[in-house]
């Protein structure tokens, strides 16, 4: 199994999933590569990332989704009829006001420092866009007119690293980075998110705990696989490997199914990328692809 963020799909144009794919495929892995988002797996946030499982004599099956979202563009594509994910509301809101200061309790749930003039300013589902521009950082400034298509590289997508969002109580939370502490709002509440309550929205119970610096735990949060969707996963594959699934196609190594995007918007380097992966694996399935 293997995730990263959607921009390796189009990174070096491609190139990275060439060589992740290359040697498996030699060596007879019989692979799935889709874009997924964890909301569709009950994480309560829209979290798109690049999910690739691979069996080795046999064909595994790719974890079916199992919830519903709304709250960022294109997500109704995936999921319709299933019950909907939890919300912020649901994933944080039984927990108790922070502590001042460390450790909190449970444990990392204390205040941060923040920009609370800009904090105050912000309603429910506002960005750092909606502020006078007086309350803009400079690298916003830079950035804050571009748009963001399905599938840009990371290396040139927009949004400032620092700009501030007010989340909503009633949707799932956006994706939480390494940066969530210092950006997204409390959807009632004029401070930042905690290190709990953003574990608590990647779905680690209050009784793991993480070491290390504050930066250094709010890295560890943002960058994990959420827990419950890498249930998801080892359910399916644990399923796989009892029934042994062998294939019924008796070949060798083959991209089994591709489907690089979640909403029928593409950017062009996506498009570059798609084709010039499937020239080389050419897929058994586009199952799922939108464009």
């Amino acid at each position: 199994m293997f995730e990263n963020v959607e921009g390796f799909l189009t990174n070096r144009r491609g190139r990275a999933v060439r060589e992740l794919l290359e040697p498996l495929i030699a060596a007879g892995y019989r692979v799935h590569l889709r874009k997924i988002n964890a909301a569709n797996y009950g994480v309560p946030q829209n979290r798109k990332r690049v999910l690739a499982i691979g069996g080795l004599g046999f064909d595994p099956s790719f974890p079916e989704p199992t919830h519903s979202t709304h709250g960022a563009p294109g997500v109704h594509s995936v999921g319709a009829g299933l019950p909907p994910t939890g919300t912020v509301a649901d994933a944080v809101g039984d927990l108790p006001e922070p502590a001042r200061r460390q450790p909190g309790r449970p444990s990392d749930h204390y205040e941060g420092k923040g920009r609370q003039q800009a904090i105050q300013a912000l309603a429910p589902g506002q960005t750092m866009r909606s502020l006078p521009e007086e309350y803009w950082h400079p690298s916003y400034r830079r950035r804050a007119c571009r748009r963001v298509k399905d599938g840009t590289p990371s290396e040139r997508r927009g949004g400032p690293p620092t700009g501030l969002r007010r989340l909503r109580n009633d949707e799932p939370s956006k994706t939480i980075t390494g940066g969530a502490i210092a950006e997204f709002v409390h959807p009632t509440r004029d401070r930042f998110l905690t290190l709990r309550e953003c574990a608590r929205i990647q779905t680690f119970p209050d009784s793991f705990e993480f070491h290390g610096s504050r930066t250094e735990r709010a890295a560890l949060i943002g960058n994990a696989v959420p827990p419950l969707l890498a249930e998801a996963i080892g359910r399916c594959l644990a399923l796989d490997l009892r029934r042994e699934r062998r294939s019924a196609r008796g070949g060798g190594g083959m991209l089994l199914s591709f489907a690089p995007a979640l909403s029928n918007g593409a950017s062009p380097a996506l498009r570059e990328a798609k084709t010039a992966i499937e020239a080389e694996f050419p897929p058994l399935s586009t199952q799922k692809a939108l464009f």
